[in-house]
């Protein structure tokens, strides 16, 4: 696993500005992904139910791509925050929950990185914390959703299908885009931009 190259509490003003900026992005997103992904998802449900939960990581992304790029304890539960307010903002169908559930899936993925002492930001790490971001939903989801009335079979399914989309399309895609944006320069300020050119 990747170690952080510096660690340090304090934030900078480019690593809120940042955090406040891949937020936004996120939202905008989010709020297309309520179409897409949801057309997803309830085909999916229709076939098996649960299985819609396949789509459910790109919901989960915001936390493992901040903390991936600025590094800093609070980045993730900060970015996915600001992404469901941002997407509650400009139409999400589901209101003031969508705040709840940003915030309880950036803690989700946080609580991760805050077990490697935020010093560890590789692949396994990332893929981590979008599990850790899924399963926080799922949580969630038992008592907001009504998921705890639909019995083992159906949340088995549903748990273990959207724990594999916020591994893949949570923690994999969100290290992948933390590379690529490193590889380019952009990220040159931040110990996640340098530590990769370094090595090229």
């Amino acid at each position: 696993m990747a170690k952080a190259t510096q660690f340090t509490l304090k934030w900078r003003v480019v690593d809120m500005v940042t955090a406040a900026v891949l937020g936004v992005a996120c939202g905008v997103i989010f709020v297309i992904w309520n179409q897409i992904g949801y057309a997803a998802f309830s085909a999916l449900d229709a076939l098996t139910p649960g299985v819609g939960g396949l789509v459910s990581g790109i919901w989960f992304m915001g936390g493992p791509l901040g903390m991936l790029i600025i590094r800093k304890p609070g980045a993730a539960i900060f970015v996915e925050t600001v992404a469901a307010i941002v997407s509650m903002a400009i139409g999400s169908q589901w209101g003031l929950e969508t705040v709840l559930s940003g915030f309880i899936q950036g803690l989700g993925a946080e609580l991760i990185f805050a077990l490697f002492l935020y010093r560890s930001f590789g692949v396994l790490t990332a893929a981590l914390s979008g599990a850790g971001a899924g399963l926080a939903a799922m949580v969630l989801e038992l008592f907001t959703s009504g998921n705890l009335a639909k019995g083992f079979l159906f949340n088995g399914i549903y748990w273990s299908c959207s724990i594999i989309s916020g591994i893949v399309l949570a923690g994999l895609l969100s290290w992948a885009l933390t590379r690529a944006l490193a590889k380019t320069g952009v990220l040159d300020r931040f110990a996640s931009g340098r530590e990769l050119r370094a090595r090229i």
